[in-house]
């Protein structure tokens, strides 16, 4: 392989890897979006709860209200029927006793089922405050480490646009210039695809022998593969930096 190909080779490495770190970038804020929308939904989950506990509270007080109302008008009714004149007006007070005593004990009986329901909201608003303030320091940290981790990559981005800049200089015109074209329309922008075994390890089309033995041949001329137009090299013997690239 020639020099010119092997640097526009490294600089696909770059490329992709860039893309890669871009991605992960991009992906973060999502990530971090996507947590803290668990987060309000939590939140306003408790926040439902609670205003259901502190009706729960209002209703057990009307009630107890309700009860008092009922207990001071059977006071007046006792009171009254020591005076009653006649048997009737004595009945006529005593069934509004009875009905009092009966409206007391529907109450009761309501406050009753309402405590327990409050016992219930209760402990879901607790488990779920102790929930949710976990799951906040949880958010917190891995907004802190979303923060860092692109601090991180951007430092590395900024890198490795240097080094292409530098790997770009160096590298032929024409070489270059076919490698933006190509990159610019095809997936993933792998613009470069070795033959070997008699094909395209990108497309896998066959490469007919005389490309073939074009490519083990040639030192300058670019070759393209005939199905998806790519630059193809044969056998690069090429150690390619760690850091350029997958």
């Amino acid at each position: 392989m020639n020099t010119d190909l092997g640097l526009i080779l490294k600089l696909q490495g770059l490329d992709l890897h860039a893309a890669e770190l871009s991605q992960e970038i991009a992906a973060l804020p999502k990530r971090v979006a996507e947590i803290e929308k668990t987060l309000e939904a939590h939140k306003r989950r408790l926040e439902i709860d609670k205003a259901a506990l502190a009706a729960n509270h209002k209703e057990r007080k009307s009630l107890e209200g309700d009860i008092k109302v009922q207990e001071q008008k059977m006071s007046k009714l006792r009171d009254q029927m020591v005076g009653a004149k006649t048997n009737e007006q004595y009945r006529a007070f005593q069934h509004e006793i009875e009905f009092c005593e009966k409206e007391i004990r529907r109450f009761e009986d309501k406050i009753l089922d309402l405590m327990g329901e409050g016992e219930s909201l209760d402990a879901n608003v607790k488990a779920a405050e102790k929930s949710l303030a976990e799951e906040g320091k949880s958010v917190e940290a891995e907004k802190k480490a979303a923060r860092e981790r692109t601090a991180v990559t951007q430092k590395k981005l900024a890198e490795m646009k240097v080094e292409r800049q530098s790997l770009a200089s160096q590298a032929k015109a024409e070489y270059l210039a076919n490698y933006e074209r190509i990159r610019k329309r095809v997936p993933q922008g792998m613009a470069l695809a070795e033959a070997a075994e008699g094909r395209c390890t990108v497309c896998n089309m066959i490469v007919r022998p005389q490309v073939m033995q074009e490519l083990r041949i040639s030192a300058e001329a670019l070759i393209f593969c005939e199905n998806c137009k790519r630059i193809l090299y044969y056998n690069p013997m090429i150690a390619i930096d760690e850091n350029a690239g997958p």
